[in-house]
């Protein structure tokens, strides 16, 4: 519940102006380094405080590596604080929180949506290297997703004090790594 309430209070707080000013970065851009790096085959990863268990986004394909067109994304946990366990979502998690509704968009491109925030548009299509990744436009800058961080900080079970959300990937124009944070 607590991680429906979080998507719910980031959803209400974002505003379509946030996604225009520029990142700015303390010493904490990072602050989450102690957090592990999946080594996964995937699109992208979410990670937030407080505990080290991770959402992985891969490619949903069958034996065979093609594409499910009708789910092309898988989202499942790594639970490292369980030993790095591999777990799938929940019922609340897939539908409240963590899940994801993709939309055909022709061309091997599909419209992603996180079904606890749908402001933002996701696009999965292939890169110039022939593979399927996540973009986003941030800043007017179209990102090759790899991470998202949401930074909690206090709070309680049902209103935890979400800080941040931060978006991090590679800028297809100049292939450098951008963020781009959030504030509620």
């Amino acid at each position: 519940m607590r991680l429906i309430l979080l998507f719910f209070l980031i959803s209400c707080s974002f505003s379509n102006a946030a996604l225009s000013k520029p990142a700015s970065f303390a010493a904490d851009t990072i602050a989450d380094n102690k957090l592990p790096v999946p080594t996964v085959n995937r699109l992208f990863y979410l990670q937030r405080d407080p505990n080290t268990n991770t959402v992985i986004y891969e490619l949903n394909t069958d034996n065979s590596g093609i594409l499910d067109k009708e789910d092309p994304i898988h989202p499942y946990w790594i639970r490292y604080a369980d030993k790095g366990e591999k777990a799938e979502l929940n019922f609340i998690q897939r539908k409240f929180a963590y899940g994801v509704n993709s939309k055909a968009l022709g061309n091997d491109r599909y419209d992603i949506r996180f079904v606890s925030y749908k402001k933002i548009p996701f696009v999965l299509m292939k890169g110039t290297d022939g593979k399927y990744h996540i973009f986003v436009t941030i800043s007017k800058r179209q990102i090759m997703l790899s991470r998202i961080f949401i930074r909690i900080k206090g709070g309680t079970f049902w209103v935890p004090n979400v800080i941040y959300m931060e978006l991090r990937g590679t800028d297809t124009a100049t292939g450098r790594e951008v963020a781009e944070r959030f504030k509620p």
